[in-house]
């Protein structure tokens, strides 16, 4: 691990939801004092999500359950990060969606025009009802050449039980058909959802932490971005995989909670 970089500099934390806050619908041990701790020592925090299978909203309620009460400002997903990007780089277009409807409904509330007819581009996400005929569709519109961006990069999804396949399995299958890969990825570790958390947060690179526990994900986010990167071992990574691993976080912690002390 590197040593220059300390738990104490910064001021907001971002931090990755399943598999360092909770793991499916277990909340981790220690992360509602891990806040609390935040919160306590005048730092900030934000949830940052590569998920878009669910909305703020989702996040919101979910995290309600577990025992804490966040505004929806709290929670940045993949899905609005792309919806701000997408205004910005195809305003006034249409975009063929594959998704489910959380992410139709997050898109259309920044104003993203849906049409899966006659789009002038097209957006993908992690589509939990994804079928046969929906693959189809994307993929003669991305064959036909249109503008093709994605909500995030990850292969699997953690759950309590192991791993769901994710938007990376899906550009597999995209790419396998098409020949294409995105042209635009949002997610972490991409710098469009980072933009969205500067400007959510109105802070600097340089103050942030990057919290998760997916090297290619999250800890790169940290380390191409200027963030300070820190691992939990909570989800995916395990230390086999970190010691083969190129990729290496700034910090590590077996979970949240274990920043704690430093954190008074």
């Amino acid at each position: 691990m590197k040593n220059k970089k300390s738990v104490r500099d910064v001021k907001c934390f971002l931090l990755d939801m399943d598999g360092t806050f909770y793991l499916g619908d277990r909340l981790l041990d220690g992360s509602l004092d891990f806040i609390r701790a935040v919160e306590e020592s005048g730092r900030d925090y934000l949830f940052l999500t590569n998920n878009s299978s669910h909305n703020a909203a989702y996040y919101v309620e979910k995290l309600r359950r577990m025992g804490l009460t966040v505004p929806r400002e709290k929670v940045l997903t993949s899905g609005q990060a792309t919806a701000m990007k997408a205004r910005l780089l195809y305003p006034g277009k249409r975009a063929f969606v594959l998704g489910n409807e959380y992410l139709f409904e997050e898109l259309r509330e920044y104003g993203v025009e849906i049409d899966q007819q006659r789009p002038d581009y097209v957006i993908i996400g992690y589509d939990t009802t994804l079928d046969y005929a929906k693959m189809t569709a994307v993929c003669d519109f991305v064959r036909e050449g249109l503008p093709y961006v994605a909500t995030h990069p990850d292969y699997n999804c953690p759950t309590e039980t192991g791993f769901a396949p994710d938007i990376g399995a899906i550009m597999a299958f995209i790419e396998a058909s098409t020949g294409r890969r995105p042209d635009l990825i949002v997610g972490k570790p991409h710098a469009g959802i980072v933009d969205a958390a500067l400007e959510r947060t109105g802070l600097k690179a340089s103050e942030m932490a990057m919290v998760g526990d997916r090297l290619y994900t999250d800890i790169e986010t940290g380390l191409r971005h200027g963030m300070t990167a820190i691992l939990v071992m909570t989800g995916e990574t395990t230390e086999e995989m970190l010691a083969r691993s190129e990729t290496k976080p700034d910090l590590k912690y077996g979970r949240l909670a274990d920043m704690i002390p430093e954190l008074k």
